[in-house]
């Protein structure tokens, strides 16, 4: 792949990022400045472009971002974000810059959302006092921008200012949380999120202004469930299996066996486990039969016992006709049917929005933030003999041509459901070109159900001295590990060679 833009004062080497601006000797204009007086229980929506920069600072009063707390005097900085700023007593909001949308709004879903909270709270305040019993199990669904994010992301901030520590688990593929898109992810929030970048940071080699959260990622490569239902489901089923290993309720055993990962380290507590989990899911997934049926699927792994539904009455219908009834069992409890209305702050987000998203996201992961944390990522070359390529399989163009030699669709590593595969032997060639690849945690020789957590490298490729260039997030040679790549994220051809 190539390298992205270094999105800094500098000028970029190469082919510079699509919103970059170089920089010249005329000096910026100072930004524009106001003042907001928001009234209590308002919320103050705004929207920032790419490569456009607003500034916020809390003057006085109380407010929140998404449930996390704004301290007074300090400033944030905002930038590529569709967000909205609430407060409960009212506040004085400074603001430097120019928002591409800014609004007032006096209606707000904030109260429902908290009485959610609280419901969620007494759950866990009697788990804690039962040694059998498990804290609340939430999923989040709904149909495209209905904020289903935007609620894990306030149940996950009220419940840290508790002193709780969730475990929160993205099935989405389709936006990265602590990771790049395309992966599923899971991790336990016990400390502030960051108010910038919503969820905070994976570790990185520079610093971080919050404490960094240590997800469990897998890799799945593609942008909805639907593109390869089997390796979906076997992802969600592997995943269950992590997160519900570390709220076991046995906390001085030793760990069960889980999938190998160099990141799980977060120490089970009995909190953890009465804290419980909080779920994102995409919201293809409530749209179609076979998203039905995989929504079903996560919500038997991962025995929720609270299913959110946010802004679909028929959805609700839906899963009261599926879950409302259904007996009290040890592996399937009783699960509780809540309905919320939608925010009149979501807004539909376009493919152009949601591609610069991605962009950065990749971008950032090997060179950080500007302003806040340079990164500086390593460049090497290594040869085609040298590396172990697989590709995720897709529904609507795998065919049995790509099966890895010596696999039927009926084996482990084959696909069942007409030939879907988990994953395909990959060559080497320029089609990898400025693509990424995910760093397995397993062996050469392992079959392909062996996925684990991920590092993510960009390669330049030459077919005819049959060598690629690397650029990893560390020193040191490429591990003798399994590589596999697929269509999600698309391209970065922002970069450089």
């Amino acid at each position: 792949m190539s390298v992205p833009g270094l999105q800094l004062s500098e000028l970029p080497i190469g082919q510079p990022f699509s919103n970059f601006t170089a920089q010249d000797s005329t000096p910026a204009e100072p930004l524009a400045e106001k003042t907001y007086e928001i009234a209590k229980l308002r919320e103050w929506r705004f929207e920032v472009a790419f490569g456009a920069t607003v500034e916020v600072k809390l003057l006085k009063g109380s407010a929140e971002i998404f449930g996390t707390e704004l301290p007074i005097g300090h400033k944030f900085t905002f930038t590529g974000t569709k967000s909205a700023i609430f407060t409960w007593h009212g506040c004085t909001l400074e603001v430097r810059g120019s928002p591409s949308v800014e609004y007032t709004s006096e209606e707000t879903p904030m109260t429902a959302y908290t009485n959610l909270h609280f419901a969620l709270e007494k759950q866990r305040g009697m788990a804690s006092e039962s040694p059998t019993m498990q804290g609340p199990r939430v999923m989040i669904i709904g149909p495209e921008n209905a904020g289903k994010t935007s609620l894990v992301k306030i149940l996950t901030a009220y419940a840290v200012r508790q002193g709780q520590k969730p475990a929160v688990v993205n099935l989405d593929p389709k936006e990265g949380v602590l990771s790049l898109p395309g992966t599923l992810s899971a991790t336990s929030f016990s400390t502030i999120m960051d108010v910038e970048e919503g969820f905070g940071s994976s570790p990185t080699s520079g610093p971080s202004p919050v404490p960094v959260k240590l997800p469990l990622v897998y890799y799945y490569g593609l942008e909805t469930p639907e593109g390869n239902t089997k390796l979906y489901r076997a992802l969600v089923s592997r995943m269950a299996v992590a997160v519900s290993s570390r709220l076991s309720e046995d906390d001085q055993s030793t760990p069960p066996p889980s999938p190998p990962s160099t990141n799980e380290v977060n120490t089970r507590t009995p909190q953890d486990r009465s804290s419980g989990i909080i779920i994102d899911t995409p919201g293809t997934i409530s749209q179609t039969p076979t998203g039905y049926d995989l929504l079903h699927h996560a919500i038997s792994e991962f025995s929720v016992t609270t299913l959110v539904v946010l802004g679909s009455e028929r959805l609700y219908s839906d899963m009261l006709r599926r879950f409302e009834d259904r007996p009290n069992h040890q592996h399937h409890p009783p699960i509780s049917i809540i309905k919320l209305s939608k925010s009149g702050g979501c807004v539909d987000r376009d493919d152009a929005f949601l591609r610069a998203s991605r962009e950065r996201s990749i971008r950032e992961y090997f060179f950080g933030e500007p302003k806040k944390r340079t990164l500086s990522p390593y460049t090497m070359t290594v040869g085609f003999d040298d590396l172990n390529i697989w590709r995720v399989g897709e529904a609507s163009t795998l065919n049995a041509s790509l099966l890895p030699i010596g696999h039927d669709d009926d084996e482990e590593g084959g696909g069942g459901g007409g030939g879907q595969a988990l994953l395909a032997q990959a060559e080497c060639s320029m089609l990898l070109q400025h693509s990424v690849a995910a760093v397995l945690h397993a062996e050469v020789g392992d079959g392909v159900h062996i996925l684990a957590e991920s590092s993510v490298m960009g390669a330049s490729v030459d077919e005819q001295k049959r060598y690629m260039k690397i650029l990893a997030p560390m020193p040191g040679r490429l591990p003798p590990k399994p590589l596999v790549v697929s269509s999600f994220p698309e391209p970065t051809f922002s970069l450089v060679g």
